[in-house]
């Protein structure tokens, strides 16, 4: 992991630094998050900050229980203040205090201190909390590895069709590639990680009691990868299958799996209305290694699963993610970022002439002069179709 540096969210990190406004970095349980924030105290170091303007304070660490208490939280960092320079203020998954908000709005406004906390749950970001550090925070919102930095972590022999392979099973998160070439290491791995994602950021803090049922509402989601689901769906279909669930108790596991960051939405756009549609999204997984883990080698749609890490691609570099409606027709990603917005299909292969027309049709009934491109697993040069772009994604992915 040393020799990952998440440069992206670094650089988020560097560009706020010393400014009045709450550094929170969301995402999930281990991603890297910790990670990040111990790079960037290093960075503070190589700038030529002391340790004593350094405090940093991990709450899932039992050395730290008792600083889990608010009071004692506030105590400890204002003792630990340093009169007249900067202090930078780093919490680690600071949801584990529950009054956290009051504490650190207490702290931010006193002088020469700069805040940066982490938090495996969207809770902290609730609309209650958003409400009391309105206007003074950034949401720096990470994912596990992108395949351009688990690329430049792997054995640089190997060819990238072998790398985008593993990346598929043994999926993005940093500690997987210390386990390299230990395929059962890995699944035990991801396999234990799921179940603390499972019972201690979803079931405890939502107060699910049905593990069985949240675990097939998870399996179910991961199998649709990239289908348009409906809770009414899921519900009707668990049921069917003898797993009896109604719409309202799917919307809560849902919305519980999408707060742990477990799973990411893509809401339906009208491109020609211009507008959201509010019915039939579709969800994503947050890494294709634990998808792989809870359903094994007989889900794997490789156009679907291709689909999902250009998702998440498109997430990292910055855009707000629709799927696209262009009369009866579906394009798989309208990237918007500043009112500018780019097409995406994605497909394995479109060396198939019905194919490579089906690809193009979505994209040829847009008539505005957005950049549109098609990604595939083709290992062809690229080729351009009256504007319409295709290209090899995993040249894409790492570019």
């Amino acid at each position: 992991m040393d020799n990952i540096r998440r440069e992206e969210y670094l650089d988020k990190l560097i560009a706020f630094k010393d400014t009045q406004i709450i550094k929170v970095i969301t995402g999930i349980r281990r991603c890297g998050k910790s990670t990040l924030m111990e790079m960037f105290c290093e960075h503070l170091k190589d700038c030529g900050i002391s340790d004593e303007q350094i405090i940093f304070i991990n709450l899932e660490d039992y050395d730290n229980k008792e600083l889990r208490n608010p009071d004692a939280l506030h105590k400890y960092i204002k003792e630990h203040l340093v009169k007249g320079k900067m202090t930078y203020i780093f919490i680690d998954e600071v949801q584990q205090c529950k009054e956290f908000p009051e504490v650190i709005d207490s702290i931010y406004i006193k002088k020469n201190t700069d805040i940066y906390l982490t938090g495996s749950n969207a809770v902290m970001l609730s609309s209650e909390i958003a409400t009391m550090l309105t206007g003074r925070y950034v949401e720096i919102s990470m994912l596990p590895l992108s395949f351009k930095e688990y690329v430049s972590a792997s054995d640089k022999s190997r060819r990238l069709p072998d790398m985008y392979r593993d990346y598929v099973e043994y999926g993005a998160f940093p500690y997987v590639l210390q386990l390299n070439d230990q395929p059962r290491e890995i699944r035990d791995y991801l396999d234990s990680l799921f179940n603390t994602i499972v019972v201690k950021d979803i079931a405890s803090r939502k107060k699910i009691t049905d593990i069985m049922m949240l675990e097939s509402i998870v399996r179910f989601v991961y199998d649709n990868i990239g289908n348009q689901l409906s809770t009414k769906k899921i519900a009707d279909t668990m049921t069917s299958d003898g797993r009896k669930i109604d719409v309202k108790t799917v919307e809560k596991y849902l919305d519980a799996l999408l707060s742990s960051f477990a799973v990411y939405k893509a809401e339906r756009y009208n491109v020609k209305g211009k507008q959201r549609l509010k019915t039939h999204e579709k969800y994503y997984a947050v890494d294709i290694g634990l998808r792989y883990t809870l359903l094994g080698s007989q889900s794997t749609d490789v156009g679907r699963i291709l689909e999902n890490i250009v998702y998440l691609e498109l997430l990292r570099r910055g855009y707000e993610v629709y799927v696209g409606k262009i009369d009866e027709l579906e394009v798989d990603f309208v990237a918007i970022e500043n009112k500018r917005t780019t097409y995406y299909q994605v497909a394995a292969t479109v060396r198939d002439n019905k194919t490579l027309e089906r690809e193009l049709a979505p994209l040829q009934k847009i008539n505005d002069h957005y950049p549109k491109y098609i990604l595939t697993l083709d290992d062809d040069p690229d080729a351009d179709y009256n504007g319409i772009t295709r290209t090899n994604v995993l040249e894409w992915l790492i570019s």
